[in-house]
């Protein structure tokens, strides 16, 4: 991995974003403030000093909210944090494994989004989720929270040019499959056996034509009926599980 990227400080919040954190030896820890509300200041003061972060302070509603944007639902806690260090593609390519799966997010801008498709990610094993500098959620609380403390798991990977990046996963011996209600098989009946890029596009648009055309293969959801829409993060959550589960077959 690179050295921890540049960046200032940002605040996690939510009880599984921070603990979490704080149990994440990558994850440099500045300050955690925690409410002063019975078991949880002390579950979450015990797990700070245990992992040798010693700047716990226990806090009022007002001075917590104060720290946090308007709104955030932050459950009693808050840490600040460093970003994580930086993972590239590079790094992929020292994991032997026979099988490994990677997402690759296409111009998926919503946050919330991004890290409910983190949360599926570590569930089924991902080995890292690839986005764009640009056009992607950066690394903040609420990608955090709506990840439930993945982002501590799965490891980002920014890349400046997607279409570089796919055929840099190529060169390592992925298979790029491209998701659209286009696509050219079901989801199903694909061999994902091996290392297996799940390329994801934003909804609506989809994948941009570029990222498209440099997919192995486009594959589509079996679905009941002419109702065929489903939110970007429910599609990988499913193509994370077929995935895994073809995987663990052997």
């Amino acid at each position: 991995m690179k050295p921890q990227k540049s960046g200032s400080p940002l605040w996690l919040y939510g009880i599984h974003a921070c603990r979490m954190a704080l149990e994440n030896p990558r994850r440099q820890i500045m300050a955690t403030h925690v409410m002063n509300e019975g078991i949880l200041a002390k579950v979450l003061t015990d797990v700070s000093r245990a992992n040798n972060h010693a700047n716990v302070k226990l806090v009022d509603r007002q001075r917590l909210e104060a720290l946090l944007p308007p709104g955030s639902v932050h459950q009693g806690v808050a840490v600040q944090v460093a970003p994580l260090p930086q993972m590239t593609i590079d790094d992929l390519e020292s994991d032997l494994s026979s099988n490994q799966c990677v997402v690759v997010l296409d111009q998926l801008s919503d946050p919330h989004n991004v890290g409910a498709i983190l949360r599926s990610a570590a569930v089924f094993g991902a080995k890292a989720l690839i986005l764009t500098d640009r056009n992607a959620p950066s690394e903040s609380g609420v990608l955090a929270k709506s990840a439930s403390g993945a982002l501590e798991i799965v490891p980002l990977i920014r890349v400046t040019n997607l279409a570089h990046a796919l055929k840099d996963l190529k060169d390592i011996g992925f298979w790029c499959v491209g998701f659209a209600e286009s696509g050219a098989k079901r989801l199903d009946q694909a061999d994902l056996k091996g290392k297996i890029a799940l390329v994801m596009g934003a909804e609506g648009e989809g994948m941009r034509r570029l990222t498209k055309d440099l997919c192995d293969f486009t594959v589509c959801l079996p679905t009941a009926g002419a109702f065929s829409t489903l939110n970007v993060s429910n599609a990988a959550a499913i193509a994370l599980y077929e995935t895994f589960r073809s995987q663990q077959q052997g």
